[in-house]
């Protein structure tokens, strides 16, 4: 696959290295997504040199590979490749590299043997070695009293590593150029035979969905204590407690042990108050927000696909970790003889839907379905583990809770939500997100259900799927995030839900118009549901994850 570094980064499973090219400019970084979004990811521009004057080159890449090379001249290159999770390797050929380092008053650069350099980034909390194996190497960083005024360096024909560390570096063999990008390609190709079916129609498809869950993999360090695929390595590096397990659903067939990690992730840092964070990534761990409860959800589903999931001890911890979410909304998100609600739209994972345009906080019918739906699964689960007291308390308590949600938010238009300390009720019904009760249809009867499904499709259904908001709402806005936008995670839950309870034929057409969708834009964030165009991240692992769930179902 031909890869465009200014919609995808260039990078492999494991590692924190990557290298785009920004959107709107020629400019080209090295980067290091320690840390999260909020972390300055720039460690060096890169340029290509002749006698000191730079060059315009062309861009060259592959998943495995990345090659600049002069315009109509393919013997004068530099190319890199990563070929194990802290290296980046760069060759090159009758060019020379210029480095110039993103760095802060702080960061420093010093000589740590000939040919070798070390360099100390304060923000990142990293050290990396620089290191000539071969070729010419100038380093021009003039010290100013506690810090380099600049860092630039030129790297000549040669091979040359980038090795990146915490604390001190140790000194190992490195495998020639050719050797490493022969095991990263071997290591590529494997994942893709696993991850991702052919399809002449959707190879493009395909093909950029399997490298972007690939590449976006990180190893374990800090709060990550198994691999983590983070949501991008563009701009969204974190790993989100909802994105994480539509992540997990595609992983569970072929990488159970991978897939479990990302719902792991999210168990290990699991509050005292029984919450799941926000958020996760290697240094932080973020509990301003709470998204809606599906693991497990997703967890029966992967019990479907895979024995593993079906071990008693793995099974158990989901069990007793989810046990604690639902109590959490009981004791801290409930008031009494009302159903539980959300203190801010990110809570719900949507976070401008109009619902949320007229204050906080808001009963949602979207969340107590969550809430029934996992109950329901508790059932099941307390069942298989022999706890069948506490299994017939979950269905009393998912019926209550079921009973409200009609009795509160739901009239002969259909869902609405209460919003304030007086749980008035909320005018606006243009968002999506009041359908989500589909995700109970096993429940609803069946003229509600239906009267859902209609609703769907004269109010929501565009060329390439659900509009997040109304079309004909006051609301909707192009490329207004979740004001009409389609979201991959959300056209899973209709299409499963759709395709489960009864109405296959429209469940059906709108996974066809998503998959349809990724050849207009992508794998991004989220799109524009009349032309298809990718919007905002453009490089999205739940989308690329939600795509090859739906393209296998084709």
């Amino acid at each position: 696959m031909k890869l465009d570094i200014r919609e995808i980064p260039f990078s492999r499973f494991g590692s924190y290295f990557c290298v785009s090219q920004e959107k709107d400019s020629e400019e080209i970084y090295i980067r290091d997504v320690h840390g999260g979004d909020d972390a300055p990811s720039k460690l060096f521009k890169l340029n290509l040199l002749q006698e000191g004057v730079e060059k315009a080159f062309e861009i060259f890449a592959t998943e495995t590979s990345l090659r600049f090379q002069l315009i109509d001249n393919e013997e004068k290159y530099a190319e890199i490749i990563i070929p194990e999770e802290d290296e980046l390797h760069i060759h090159t050929s009758g060019v020379e590299v210029r480095l110039q380092a993103s760095k802060v008053k702080y960061d420093t650069l010093h000589e740590y043997e000939d040919g070798m350099y070390e360099y100390h980034i304060y923000p990142k909390e990293l050290k990396l070695m620089i290191s000539r194996l071969s070729g010419e190497i100038k380093v021009e960083a003039p010290w100013n009293v506690i810090g380099n005024d600049f860092i630039d360096i030129r790297m000549k024909n040669g091979h040359f590593v980038i090795e990146s560390y915490r604390t001190v570096y140790k000194q190992k063999p490195y495998a020639s150029f050719e050797a490493g990008k022969e095991k990263v390609e071997q290591l590529y190709h494997e994942w893709k035979e696993n991850v991702a079916k052919s399809s002449e129609f959707y190879q493009s498809s395909i093909d950029r969905a399997a490298y972007i869950t690939w590449s976006s993999v990180v190893h374990p360090h800090g709060h990550l204590k198994d691999y983590a695929m983070y949501m991008s390595k563009l701009w969204m590096y974190n790993i989100w407690s909802w994105d994480n397990c539509f992540n997990a659903l595609h992983l569970g067939e072929k990488y159970p042990e991978l897939a479990y990690s990302q719902l792991k992730i999210f168990l290990d840092t699991q509050d005292e108050s029984g919450t799941y964070p926000d958020f996760v990534n290697d240094k932080f761990v973020s509990y301003n927000c709470i998204k809606p409860p599906i693991f497990t959800y997703v967890y029966e589903k992967l019990m479907e696909r895979n024995d593993y999931f079906k071990d008693e001890h793995r099974l158990r911890e989901i069990y007793q970790s989810t046990k604690k979410v639902v109590e959490y909304y009981h004791s801290y998100r409930t008031y009494e003889g009302r159903l539980p609600h959300y203190k801010h739209g990110n809570d719900s994972g949507w976070d401008n839907a109009s619902l949320f345009h007229q204050g906080m906080p808001v009963e949602a019918p979207d969340l107590a379905s969550f809430l029934i739906r996992t109950y329901d699964c508790l059932s099941r689960f307390a069942e298989m583990l022999g706890e069948e007291a506490e299994g017939k308390r979950f269905t009393e308590k998912a019926d209550a809770l079921f009973a409200l949600l009609m009795e509160r938010l739901h009239d002969e238009n259909g869902f609405f939500g209460r919003v304030g300390r007086n749980a008035e009720k909320i005018n606006i019904r243009s968002s999506l997100i009041l359908r989500l009760p589909v995700l109970i249809g096993y429940r609803l009867d069946k003229a509600v259900m239906d009267q859902l499904v209609t609703d769907l499709a004269e109010n929501f259904e565009t060329p390439y799927g659900l509009a997040t908001e109304m079309p004909s709402s006051p609301f909707y806005k192009e490329n207004g995030y979740w004001l009409g936008p389609i979201w991959a995670p959300v056209t899973y839950l209709f299409v499963d839900s759709l395709t489960s309870f009864g109405y296959s034929e429209m469940g059906e057409r709108i996974r066809d118009k998503f998959i349809n969708l990724t050849l207009a834009g992508g794998m991004a964030e989220n799109f524009d549901p009349f032309s298809g165009k990718g919007l905002v991240d453009t490089s999205f692992t739940w989308t690329s994850s939600v795509f090859l769930e739906l393209v296998e179902k084709k």
